[in-house]
């Protein structure tokens, strides 16, 4: 059998339970080669590369391209990196292979950086292009240093391992992110070792330009579907569960079980991504299962996500959301009876990038749901200049998702779990596929929301 897995920053940094609950030693049950590790940076390093993923505190490529002090910025990030080191040598970590490997690549990069901000000076190149090969080039680190360590680490400990660094430091080729996989496994026999392969690979077409944050995910899903992997497999800190633990509680949160690709992609618009969706469409054409595994919970089989799994009984999955959208209604009395009314709109909607997460409609009106990031003081005006009225209102959305919701009453239990706690719902959606229920609220009301959902339509029935 062969599995391509991968393993998140949260986990990573606990570097000590990946190796006894899920790699395991050779004298221990149940280890097997035929395992390919597609590995993220430890937590909060590529915050301190990039910028920090929820409060946007700037990093060193903030810094860089604001023309601060990035290089006191790299010294931080180097000492945290190597205090992370320190915490993996009772492990068999080698403190100064590894501190050797990660401070060259730390002094190569800062000559890169100067380089780069030497070209700027210059006006001869432009800055977008220079900026983003920055940013290609800093996330790279956290998951060279992590893939690094991880086979030392296994190496150390009798584990057959082999890195695949597929960050392209030193390489000049010109290879496309499926071209640099394809060249870098060519001569891998994942049944000989442990396979270990960083979460970041170079590509001409840019792997962060792309995908952003979620670029260890499309390296995990072009590998697994490279190599015609028997299952995928992402270890996270939680379960795929009926609602997020952090909100409702551990003791609240329902392993899902099992599920589908389709409902994958629900949770994906909303941004609580079991996987991204640029990853998971690979998996599901290549017709190849996604396990959702808890790393703390290793005897645990998790959740798979199939293509055609139907639940057998009706019944809601997942409850998620989020409280970072806004409401963009348009309101004319001229869009009675108008064809291709909302053209126009979308057309603005694609000059400025946005997709939506959700539309309704009535006679005269248009409400579209967005993420609050997208949101254009520019594109408010050029809506006002044209419709009669423009309103913009912060809001949550909250959803209920399930392979097999099309039953009865199930729309009224929702509405009416709200209603027993005082929750006003604003915009209501589901379309006729019947996989997903949408209710747009009070941003104040998320997590009450959130909470009630869960324990009337989850907890209620898992009991």
């Amino acid at each position: 059998m062969l599995t391509v897995e991968k393993i998140g920053g949260t986990s990573m940094l606990q570097f000590q339970n990946v190796l006894k609950d899920i790699i395991g030693f050779p004298s221990s049950e149940g280890f097997r080669y035929g395992r390919v590790f597609v590995v993220s940076a430890y937590a909060g390093v590529t915050n301190m590369l990039l910028e920090d993923k929820k409060t946007k505190a700037p990093g060193v490529y903030q810094r860089f391209i604001k023309g601060e002090d990035y290089e006191s910025a790299m010294d931080d990030l180097l000492g945290m990196a190597l205090d992370i080191n320190e915490t993996f040598t009772k492990l068999g970590l080698d403190s100064k292979v590894c501190r050797d490997f990660l401070v060259e690549r730390v002094v190569q990069t800062k000559a890169y950086l100067n380089s780069m901000e030497d070209i700027v000076a210059s006006g001869y190149v432009g800055r977008d292009s220079i900026y983003s090969a920055a940013r290609e080039l800093l996330a790279s680190i956290g998951e060279a240093h992590s893939a690094f360590n991880t086979v030392n680490i296994l190496r150390n400990n009798g584990i057959l391992a082999e890195l695949v660094d597929l960050t392209g430091f030193r390489d000049s080729k010109q290879l496309s992110i499926s071209e640099r996989i394809e060249k870098s496994f060519k001569n891998i026999n994942p049944h000989e070792a442990i396979i270990v392969a960083t979460g970041y690979t170079k590509g001409i077409e840019g792997i962060m330009r792309e995908y952003e944050r979620g670029y260890s995910e499309i390296t995990f899903s072009k590998i697994a579907t490279h190599l015609h992997a028997d299952e995928a497999i992402i270890h996270k800190e939680y379960h795929l569960s009926s609602a997020d633990p952090k909100i409702v509680g551990v003791d609240k949160a329902i392993p899902v079980g099992r599920t589908n690709y389709d409902v994958a992609d629900q949770l994906a618009d909303i941004g609580m991504e079991a996987i991204h969706p640029n990853a998971s469409k690979p998996l599901e054409m290549a017709e190849i299962n996604l396990r959702i595994k808890n790393t703390f919970e290793p005897n645990h089989p998790g959740t798979v996500i199939s293509n055609d799994y139907i639940g057998p009984q009706a019944k809601i999955e997942i409850i998620a959301g989020s409280d970072k959208i806004v409401i963009l209604e348009i309101h004319d009395t001229s869009m009675v009876g108008e064809t291709g009314f909302d053209l126009e709109i979308m057309k603005k909607f694609k000059k400025y990038n946005i997709s939506y997460i959700m539309k309704t409609t009535n006679a005269n009106s248009i409400s579209l749901v967005i993420w609050q990031a997208d949101l254009a003081e520019s594109l408010v005006a050029e809506l006002e200049a044209e419709y009669r009225t423009v309103t913009v209102q912060e809001a949550a959305i909250v959803c209920c998702i399930g392979s097999n919701i099309a039953m009865p009453r199930i729309l009224a239990r929702a509405a009416n779990a709200l209603a027993k706690n005082d929750i006003n719902i604003k915009c209501v959606s589901q379309s006729l596929r019947q996989v997903n229920m949408q209710f747009v609220i009070d941003r104040a009301m998320y997590s009450k929301a959130i909470i009630c959902l869960n324990e009337d339509l989850c907890w209620a029935n898992h009991k």
